[in-house]
């Protein structure tokens, strides 16, 4: 050894390499631990080992061995590597390591060059890269398995033969994937051949194939969990659906149901971003039902179809288009198959499609404009109002002349429009044209107080009429004149500190006096939408604001309490002979102050609408809504909303919709809403929530629900009690229940849209 290490100072920088080699070669004669480094592909192999020997290319090495090679750890009892074939064996306690990729088995071979190796009685953990999902239950944990062979196909794939993998902690685990095979792709996907599902080690469902993502990108295509449900409307329902993500900007989702008791159902869902301006949404439901028996023992069909499309562009040269689309054929079809109490109890339909662009302060918009609301369900009437095509040209308020206080602005219309209803059938195209400028002349004096003064005229053709209630062919012209003054008084305020917190409260009052003539034979025009109900007035509308204003240390002045009342008095309680008594009158002079109907009589003073706004910190949020009639010397309308957070976790939402007027004004209603409830939908541990709707006149319990759901690491469970009284058309009782798999999705009858979460 000496002679040799005398030698290598006399030899030349070319015979390195062979010494090298030559003193690996004593080192392993000696079976002295050492590391050896041997040159393959990229790298170079470093070899640790408690005693190492060479047999040819052969490197032999036992107790405590660690191969390390580029981002690749092997550690064994005892390892054999080929430096010719770069084949490593691996024997006895091996442990594979590659970045978060981690193997444990007894017996492993591994090509340190091809990256490709077999691993036998295996088991381990794959951490693979997640984005957390609001809609799906998310788990930081690793993928833990074991199988009897893994095959190492690439550094980003493994195959796995007779397995189980879980992302439950592996000494106790919820569920479990059993595969006779099973294909991992490193943050791509997870794919299963003959596989079943295992609840407790309990088998629930056999699946010939099923490929779960395993990535940050969640979006693959493949068939959804299957439904299985069983409720007394519909009897045993079994389902499922195609998940389709066919390009990035692009994928749906369609699937079908079998109801034993009525027939089946279909679903589609579309979403698309084409590009980046352009945004499209499809919803599509509908069921094709066999009906249930009626009195006379005929069965009734219940079945329909509703569909919503959404459409927006952000187009060139300042255009933008719009299509928010929905259809429902039958009210009667919602009222049967609607999942949510909401969601039934929706009786209008809106559809509008537009094409606008704002220029200089010009306005040109190509719109078609439907409604449609269901009045009852059976029989079934509606309402529909339609203004389609319609073209509408405006502008904003210009200067008349720089310096003159004078400002000129301009609303213009010409479309075709219908209604139908129960009483009034108009032709399908009814044109209706209407040009209505002003002058706006705004005034102020000092900062405490102003004026704003507005006159115009309005001219509109109809080309159709009512004569006796019933739409004919003759035109119409009406006219009229519009004047309208608004006085701003000095506005008083207030500001106090009280300890580290500063305090501000504002009265903000307000006059407006509107004066409408000249409109002639009012129950002529017939009422396509709210510029119809203009009618002669003349009226005075006075308001107070209160606002009271909170600031605390350096932060920003949050309004705290907003508080406003307002009423009319009406010079002319008969609106120029409009008003009808003993009937519910609708003008545009009456719902400016408030939506609710109140004048069946002539009346000088409308209610007084008062309206409350709190907002204390994000925890608190109140609005109260009244209606103070004193012409009848009651509360003639109350709404109520009222939002709670009062610990982190917990919520509150209080509701109630009161309506006590005469009932031919508006039907007597009192519904009171309550949601309430601890925690969230994808938060460890319990939570609970419940919900209900109670009618205080019918004396029922339209809609309760109740849930409760508990969520671990790697899963949760979540069951549910609802049930919907609908009147003569339902009155069902629903238990559902879902088994939550973390970063995978929901198994179960309870699906995300209906939970009260």
């Amino acid at each position: 050894m000496k002679q040799a290490l005398h030698r290598f100072r006399f030899v030349g920088l070319s015979h390195l390499s062979l010494l090298a080699l030559l003193a690996l070669q004593l080192l392993f004669a000696s079976g002295i631990g050492a590391q050896v480094q041997v040159p393959a592909g990229r790298g170079v192999v470093r070899l640790e080992a408690t005693q190492q020997r060479k047999e040819g290319d052969r490197y032999i090495a036992d107790g405590d061995v660690d191969v390390r090679y580029l981002d690749m750890r092997l550690r064994a009892d005892h390892i054999e590597y080929d430096s010719k074939t770069y084949e490593t064996l691996a024997r006895g306690h091996v442990i594979f390591d590659y970045n978060t990729q981690h193997i444990e088995g007894n017996e492993g071979h591994y090509n340190v060059r091809s990256d490709r190796g077999v691993f036998l009685h295996v088991h381990g953990t794959i951490a693979v890269a997640r984005r957390p999902n609001p809609n799906v239950l998310f788990s930081t944990n690793p993928i833990y398995f074991e199988a009897d062979e893994v095959d190492r196909l690439s550094d980003q794939t493994y195959l796995f033969k007779k397995t189980w993998l879980t992302i439950c902690l592996p000494n106790r685990p919820f569920w479990k994937f059993y595969a006779v095979h099973a294909t991992l792709k490193v943050n791509q996907k997870v794919v299963l051949v003959r596989a079943n599902f295992r609840l407790l080690k309990v088998p629930l469902i056999y699946l010939p194939y099923a490929s779960i993502p395993a990535s940050q990108r969640v979006r693959q295509s493949g068939f959804m969990m299957p439904e299985f449900s069983e409720n007394s409307t519909n009897g045993f329902v079994f389902g499922d659906s195609y998940y389709w993500a066919a390009t990035d900007w692009m994928d749906a989702e369609g699937g079908a149901q079998f109801l034993s008791k009525r027939g089946w159902s279909q679903s589609l869902d579309l979403r698309a971003v084409p590009w980046n301006n352009v945004n499209l949404g499809l919803h599509y439901f509908g069921v094709e039902d066999r009906g249930l028996p009626g009195a006379n023992g005929v069965l009734i069909s219940e079945g329909g179809n509703e569909a919503h499309l959404l459409l927006t562009a952000n187009l060139t040269r300042g255009w933008r288009a719009v299509a928010d689309l929905n259809y429902l054929n039958s009210l009667t079809f919602r009222l049967a198959f609607a999942t949510t109490f909401n969601e039934a109890t929706v009786s209008e339909q809106h559809s509008d499609a537009f094409l606008t662009n704002n220029f200089r302060g010009f306005s040109l918009n190509i719109a078609a404009l439907n409604y449609k609301d269901f009045l009852t369900a059976q029989p079934e009437t509606s309402i529909v109002l339609r203004s389609a095509p319609e073209v509408r040209f405006s502008s904003t308020d210009r200067p008349f002349r720089h310096r003159w206080p004078v400002y000129f602005g301009f609303d213009s219309v010409s479309g075709a429009v219908r209604r139908s209803d129960t009483t009034i059938d108009t032709g399908q195209f009814v044109e209706r044209s209407e040009l209505a400028p002003h002058i706006l002349v705004p005034l102020r004096w000092g900062p405490w107080f102003g004026i704003t003064s507005t006159a115009g005229f309005r001219g509109t053709h109809y080309g159709e009429q009512l004569a006796n209630g019933t739409p004919v062919g003759q035109g119409l012209i009406r006219t009229d004149g519009e004047f309208s003054v608004e006085l701003h008084p000095p506005s008083f305020e207030r500001i106090w500190d009280r300890g580290k917190t500063k305090w501000k409260h504002v009265l903000e009052p307000k006059i407006t006096y509107n004066y409408v003539t000249g409109i002639q034979d009012f129950s002529r025009i017939i009422r396509f939408d709210q510029d119809d109900t203009i009618t002669d007035t003349s009226e005075i509308e006075s308001s107070v604001t209160q606002r009271l204003f909170r600031k605390t240390g350096d932060g920003q002045a949050e309004e705290f309490l907003t508080w406003r009342l307002a009423t009319k008095y009406y010079v002319d309680p008969t609106f120029g002979g409009a008003l009808v008594p003993g009937q519910r009158n609708v003008f545009a002079a009456l719902d400016s102050i408030t939506p609710f109907a109140f004048a069946d009589q002539p009346r000088r003073w409308s209610p007084i609408v008062s309206d409350v706004k709190m907002n204390y910190t994000a925890r608190y949020d109140i609005q109260l809504e009244t209606d103070y009639d004193s012409s009848t010397d009651k509360l003639a309308v109350l709404g109520l909303i009222a939002t709670m957070r009062p610990y982190q976790q917990s919520f509150i939402s209080l509701a109630q919709f009161r309506i006590n007027s005469d009932p031919i004004l508006q039907p007597l209603q009192n519904q009171i809403r309550l949601t309430g409830g601890w925690g969230q939908m994808n938060r460890k541990g319990w939570n609970v929530a419940t919900s209900f709707a109670y009618d205080t006149i019918q004396h029922e319990l339209q809609y309760e629900v109740a849930q409760a759901s508990y969520n671990g690491s790697c899963c949760g469970i979540s069951f549910e009690y609802r049930r919907l009284a609908l009147g003569p058309l339902r009155n069902d009782n629903q238990f559902r229940a879902a088994l939550l798999i973390a970063n995978i999705g929901t198994f179960g009858t309870l699906r995300r849209q209906e939970r009260v979460f």
